[in-house]
């Protein structure tokens, strides 16, 4: 075959060809299968799970936040163990129909030792009045372990010496006083038979550390209980020394 009439067949086939080479040249290229995006999914799970556990948490502290005394309120209940090995329970003596006076004890506190010594015994004089009233007296000894008035030696001697006939709750921890926001001895809190505070503060009306006063809010506090009357004053300022956390 003569060269000439051979390029013109080929030329004749690329003319031919053309179209469609074009027509594949301008097709969209294929779009590869979307591939899930791991990290944003394990970003969006972990912000889900730091989320809900932050509200657990939340919630958590809300649940578990200690309760703090106040007047017209439920008493924060507690079980412990006084200066003789005895257990003491605020629920068991509520529960049975007592109404509960709390003190804040530290024999060595000269606010506490002058309810005691001499001509004045004021807590023992409580603790007789009311002996068959279903009022039941419970000192509170928050002095940390090492610190006055700590250790159920030294609890022990004050109630041998003093005469004392009511039980001291040891409370090393502090927790119990903490409950109460004890910040004196003798800080005193009057629980009535349902359970709820009925007074905090002080035991009377002389702060000064040589005699009690004249007027002892917590006999009149429980005087007004037994009568089935509400608590005219509710609440004092606390005297004494300071409770030792």
């Amino acid at each position: 075959m003569k060269a000439h009439v051979l390029f013109s067949i080929l030329a004749a086939g690329l003319f031919a060809a053309a179209p469609a080479l074009a027509q594949e040249s301008h097709k969209p290229a294929a779009t590869a299968p979307a591939q899930p995006d791991h990290d944003k999914a394990h970003k969006d799970h972990k912000d889900s799970k730091d989320h809900k556990d932050s509200k657990h948490d939340k919630e958590h502290k809300k649940d578990t936040k200690a309760t703090v005394a106040e007047v017209g309120h439920a008493a924060p209940a507690f079980t412990g163990t006084d200066s003789q090995g005895n257990t003491v329970s605020l629920t068991d003596l509520t529960a049975q129909g007592k109404i509960v006076v709390l003190q804040w004890f530290n024999p060595d506190c000269p606010f506490v030792v002058k309810h005691y010594n001499g001509e004045h015994k004021t807590f023992n004089e409580m603790a007789a009045k009311y002996k068959d009233k279903d009022v039941v007296l419970v000192g509170i000894a928050s002095s940390a372990p090492g610190k006055q008035g700590s250790g159920n030696d030294r609890i022990n001697k004050a109630r041998t010496d003093w005469g004392m006939h009511y039980p001291v709750v040891m409370d090393p921890s502090g927790d119990i006083g903490r409950s109460y926001n004890a910040k004196n001895t003798p800080a005193m809190v009057v629980i009535g038979k349902d359970g709820k505070v009925a007074y905090m503060g002080a035991i009377d009306d002389d702060a000064g550390a040589q005699k009690p006063g004249t007027t002892n809010y917590v006999t009149k506090a429980v005087d007004e209980l037994l009568a089935g009357k509400s608590v005219t004053t509710a609440s004092t300022k606390p005297y004494g020394c300071s409770v030792k956390y």
